[in-house]
């Protein structure tokens, strides 16, 4: 049996949370051979709750399962860290803009970067899913100068995901067979999920879906709008399927990319083969060497329809920097 890692999780009394903490001991992600030190943090009103999933978590008798730690301190919550999950943050509330969201969360996240900065193992690599986690993840990497910044990620996977089921189910085909779906941007109503580069069956997309007029609005829209959909339809915001999503962000980020294929991940975007503006934290297609590292894919050819669309997402995350520079 291999020594424990210790993977940290906020948000620990929240939805996502509670459908990724039990997979991550499970033995799905890290290997059947790989114990965990489960640390847990939630804000101070929540820890109730959390010591509630804490004993779900012990009468499942994990056998990977080598210690848990609940806390509402950042000091506790990354100690000897070897992943950051940060998925927890204030929701959105009814009436609430962007910007709002962004000025309630970033000093949560400025304060997490300088913790995990202090008190994470040397070869910490994190996750931000709390949203909107493009610019928080870009606020907490600006706040631990110790830790390279290719080992932080934004969660793009949900986006990823929705965008391979939707084409699956118009075209009729296994959701297997889709592959190189990339999102380009902002995890937001912005993104731009690439079916110009999708394949599906190992033909374009384009090809295997010859509407091309469905392609670039109802499919577009879809994914980008699918967050709110979910939301007014089960009156609670995605939880399981983002909880999925961060499980398949892992397990592509700690296995070896195979052949010529990707997955999407919004990483820095500083000295990118594709003149996005540097100090952007922006979802492209990538590659793992399967020690958590992350290579954008180059080579690839923009149409002018995709450059349009990744200008605008541009400009909305270049706007959500300009509205947390005082805090980079």
């Amino acid at each position: 049996m291999k020594s424990p890692i210790t993977v940290s999780v906020t948000g620990g009394a929240g939805q996502v949370a509670y459908s990724l903490l039990f997979r991550l001991v499970s033995g799905e992600v890290f290997g059947p051979d790989q114990p965990i030190h489960l640390i847990i943090k939630e804000v101070p009103e929540f820890v109730g709750a959390l010591e509630g999933v804490k004993m779900e978590l012990e009468d499942c008798a994990f056998p990977l399962l080598h210690k848990i730690t609940v806390t509402d301190r950042d000091e506790e919550a990354f100690r000897g860290a070897n992943w950051a999950l940060l998925v927890g943050a204030a929701p959105r509330q009814p009436g609430m803009e962007r910007k709002d969201l962004l000025a309630v969360n970033a000093a949560t996240f400025r304060d997490q970067g300088r913790a995990i900065n202090r008190t994470a193992a040397s070869d910490v690599r994190i996750l931000v899913v709390g949203n909107p986690c493009n610019t928080n993840c870009l606020i907490a990497m600006n706040h631990a100068p110790d830790i390279p910044r290719g080992r932080w990620a934004a969660l793009t996977r949900l986006d990823e995901n929705r965008a391979k089921a939707q084409l699956a189910l118009r075209s009729g085909r296994p959701v297997s067979e889709v592959t190189h779906m990339a999102i380009w941007g902002n995890h937001s109503t912005t993104q731009y999920p690439d079916f110009e580069h999708a394949r599906i069956g190992g033909r374009p997309a384009t090809e295997v879906i010859e509407d091309r007029q469905w392609l670039e609005n109802d499919f577009i829209q879809m994914v980008q709008k699918r967050g709110a959909q979910v939301l007014a339809a089960r009156g609670k915001s995605s939880a399981a399927s983002a909880a999925s999503a961060v499980i398949d962000h892992l397990k592509s980020a700690i296995v070896p990319t195979e052949g010529d294929g990707w997955f999407s991940a919004a990483v820095l975007s500083d000295g990118n083969p594709y003149g996005i503006p540097d100090g952007l934290v922006f979802s492209f297609p990538c590659r793992s060497d399967g020690q958590g590292n992350y290579h954008i894919v180059e080579g690839l050819q923009l149409s002018h329809f995709a450059r349009q669309k990744l200008q605008l997402t541009t400009d909305e995350l270049l706007s959500e920097r300009n509205d947390v520079r005082d805090l980079l």
